[in-house]
């Protein structure tokens, strides 16, 4: 099975992501068992049934919990990436190859380049991130991504600032913090920092209760990710940004949020570094790289939602191509445009998962 290329340009185009996405649910269906299950289980016996990506079934993410969902022989894996969560629930697996992670790493380079920073690489900026290496954390696919963002734009002092406790926890070194952020002042380069909802909470309250504030050189940046999963006190997140601005002299423009999961290989981002504008709406919203595409569905038809409605969102992510296209998510989002507004989670996801692919067989 061959993957697709990503183009380097960011050309929307609905007739080629249509066309490329059923030629990619065609080989999903053959290739991976498990989908193939799942798809049969709703009636689908062929692929010539399917003649809109819309009519694609989406996998609920439950599923990477239970079964594997890969077009992948066991033994071309070299890297499987976890979900991250509460430890009473099994965690997702999604399994890659040399080739198929060399797509994701495509998709993220790309995605961040032209979703997020609107420039081409530099490396005059230093890249440190909150969250454990790749070394320490081998399964998170975020940890990964910092890596290849650092490799991709960070300087030779950008690096990855946390560590784990016993527990497998992830904790940030605040004494480690504090150099970088002193470094990139005293040299008068920006500092692009990446971490974790809960990763940002640890790290201001103990610059808070250590009376550490940093005025950042100008063109510094930060990016936030995932939710607080019981590991910190939770805030809101204009509560987090405005933290962020106090303590390190980040203004709200410049800092970005990021919605992405393990199960896929292209993330959304809400805004482009300096760009204050949202789309018109009191909320910032979310948009993926053109090889991916969000639907927001209505959990009592299955159809799409009306602008401005709420419902789960489900992505159609073309850099899946060895695992899984069509994912449906866990969370709950207003439909913007072609865009989404985040709004939380799906109550008790984890046995509606389990029970939809009770009744596909799987």
């Amino acid at each position: 099975m061959n993957a697709p290329g990503l183009p380097d340009s960011i050309v929307p185009g609905a007739p080629t992501f249509n066309l490329l996405s059923l030629e990619l649910f065609s080989l999903q269906f053959t290739w991976n068992p498990g989908y193939q299950g799942f798809c049969r289980g709703r009636g689908i016996k062929s692929v010539e049934q399917i003649r809109d990506p819309g009519q694609i079934p989406a996998m609920p993410t439950t599923a990477f919990k239970q079964t594997r969902l890969s077009c992948l022989p066991p033994e071309a894996v070299i890297r499987e990436f976890h979900s991250s969560g509460t430890t009473e629930h099994r965690p997702s697996c999604h399994a890659h190859s040399h080739q198929s992670l060399a797509l994701y790493e495509r998709s993220l380079t790309l995605g961040f380049q032209n979703g997020l920073i609107r420039q081409p690489p530099r490396n005059d900026c230093t890249l440190i991130s909150l969250t454990p290496s790749s070394g320490i954390a081998p399964h998170s696919s975020l940890a990964h991504m910092c890596e290849v963002v650092r490799d991709q734009w960070g300087d030779s002092h950008s690096g990855c600032l946390g560590h784990t406790d016993a527990q497998g926890a992830w904790l940030v070194d605040p004494d480690r913090f504090i150099r970088s952020g002193s470094r990139a002042i005293e040299a008068n380069r920006p500092l692009g920092i990446l971490g974790t909802a809960f990763n940002w909470v640890h790290l201001l309250d103990m610059l808070n209760e250590r009376r550490v504030e940093l005025q950042l050189p100008s063109g510094s940046w930060a990016m936030e990710t995932g939710g607080y999963k019981g590991r910190s006190r939770v805030l809101s997140q204009p509560g987090l940004h405005a933290m962020i601005s106090d303590r390190l002299g980040i203004p709200a423009d410049h800092i970005v949020r990021e919605y992405g999961m393990s199960e896929l290989s292209s993330q959304a981002y809400d805004r482009v570094i300096g760009n204050a504008a949202t789309t018109g709406t009191s909320a910032c919203c979310f948009h993926f790289p053109h090889w991916a595409r969000a639907r927001i569905i209505s959990p009592e038809n299955g159809g799409e939602v009306e602008e401005g409605a709420i419902g789960i969102i489900q992505v159609l992510d073309l850099a899946n191509a060895f695992s899984l296209m069509a994912v449906q998510t866990e969370d709950l989002g207003r439909r913007r445009g072609g865009g989404f507004e985040w709004i939380g989670r799906v109550a008790d996801t984890e046995s509606r998962g389990c029970s939809l692919l009770a009744k596909a067989g799987i």
